[in-house]
């Protein structure tokens, strides 16, 4: 049996707190310029793209549920 799992209507509005879009835009634009990042920056980009990621795709389903129960 498929699992149903909520998702808040709020979380349409969720974006990543500003400081942490700052760190996140910092750490790529150096990388675009050719610097090398350290293992440890690196992996922190890694894992801010990754949360990124998840947020957006997590706000596209909460809007499709959102379309979903207005009609």
């Amino acid at each position: 049996m498929a699992e149903i799992i909520e998702i808040p209507v709020e979380l349409a509005k969720f974006q990543l707190p500003r400081a942490v879009q700052e760190r996140l835009q910092f750490l790529l634009d150096r990388q675009d310029t050719g610097e090398q990042l350290t293992q440890t920056e690196r992996l922190e980009a890694e894992g801010l793209v990754e949360l990124a990621e998840f947020l957006s795709l997590l706000k596209l389903r909460s809007q499709c549920v959102i379309k979903h129960t207005e009609t």
